[in-house]
């Protein structure tokens, strides 16, 4: 069984909250920090045992799971880590693309100073991971910086599409760093770009395309990585 970690334990530990929230909370950050990686399988029982719970709010912890692209059911196996779906994953960069842009662009003249600052300090925190390179370290410091971002968008409609895309794509993002070579370090050289065009009230058609334009750079990185052969 994989080791728990202070964070996983400190969510199981919570008083309040029910037992299904619990659970869900508590499997879901295995599978996006790495704990539990695609194709590991999810035992009921097993699980059950170790947060203390009966087996039904683990089931229903793992259905919404499944729901949400996180585990899959297979015959005579039961439910496990879902694997990348290249496809989807395609469909919902491309989808993400459009709307960070346009939420970007809404978001720039409402950055603060304070936000400015942030943005700036967790993409450096970025740049030093990629010396002892972590890829769920670097891709949880890639969400908070496009966080810092997305919560100044006036577009509450906009930027809930945006975060739910984020969240559909943690279990691919978590690893598609580590998939294609070099593009960790190009995402840090775009951020410092964006964020030098927010700070300096650039037009917003010239934001909104080199938000989205960073979206894409993972996909091409991917179709050049995957063109190689490497």
């Amino acid at each position: 069984m994989p080791a728990r970690s202070a964070s996983i334990d400190s969510i199981a530990a919570r008083p309040s909250g029910s037992k299904h929230e619990l659970a869900y909370e508590s499997i879901k950050t295995r599978i996006v920090t790495g704990v539990y990686g695609p194709g590991y399988r999810l035992v009921l029982e097993q699980l059950a045992r170790e947060f203390g719970f009966s087996p039904v709010p683990v089931r229903e912890a793992i259905r919404r799971l499944e729901a949400e692209g996180y585990v899959e059911f297979i015959r005579n196996v039961g439910a496990r880590v879902a694997h990348l779906d290249t496809g989807a994953y395609r469909q919902a960069m491309e989808a993400l693309a459009l709307l960070e842009g346009y939420a970007t662009a809404l978001a720039a003249p409402r950055m603060r100073k304070t936000d400015i600052k942030r943005a700036r300090s967790l993409n450096r925190q970025m740049e030093q991971a990629l010396n002892t390179f972590d890829p769920a370290a670097f891709t949880e410091l890639n969400h908070q910086f496009h966080g810092v971002i997305l919560e100044r968008c006036p577009n509450s409609y906009i930027r809930s599409l945006a975060v739910g895309e984020w969240a559909r794509l943690d279990l691919a993002r978590r690893s598609s760093f580590a998939f294609v070579p070099g593009r960790a370090g190009g995402s840090v050289l775009e951020h410092d770009h964006l964020i030098d065009l927010i700070e300096s009230g650039a037009d917003a058609a010239e934001i909104e395309a080199a938000a989205r334009g960073h979206k894409l750079g993972t996909l091409h990185a991917m179709d050049r990585h995957t063109a190689s052969g490497a």
